[in-house]
């Protein structure tokens, strides 16, 4: 997480401070690539959690990612436990998927960013 928080400094300063960041890139985006794998397979497809929750996670603890993927676990759990309660609820006793919970919830939210990203 430490060269994370390097990287996002920018590439050339990671690479000031000693950091392989072409290697760190690799690393993450394999990482990445078999952790996403593994909870699709699991879950289906939930893709907001993953676009949303991380920014939101930045919001309310700032860009430590010593801190900040922690939190974004542990926010992305909270939300897809209140995703799955309306799901369950909305139409009881039929369900409807969690993924169009997420995505009515999450769409939004993500929109909400990008604009805000943009002023």
């Amino acid at each position: 997480s430490l060269d994370l928080n390097a990287l996002s400094l920018g590439e050339e300063e990671a690479l000031h401070l000693g950091i392989n960041t072409g290697k760190l890139r690799i690393r993450i985006f394999i990482i990445g690539s078999i952790i996403i794998a593994s909870v699709v397979s699991f879950t289906g497809l939930i893709g907001f959690v993953g676009l949303v929750i991380p920014h939101i996670a930045r919001l309310l603890v700032g860009p430590d990612h010593r801190i900040m993927l922690p939190a974004s676990a542990f926010l992305g759990g909270i939300f897809l436990i209140l995703c799955d309660v309306l799901a369950r609820t909305v139409i009881a006793p039929t369900e409807i998927p969690i993924g169009a919970i997420t995505a009515i919830v999450g769409a939004p939210l993500f929109i909400y960013l990008l604009r805000r990203k943009n002023k």
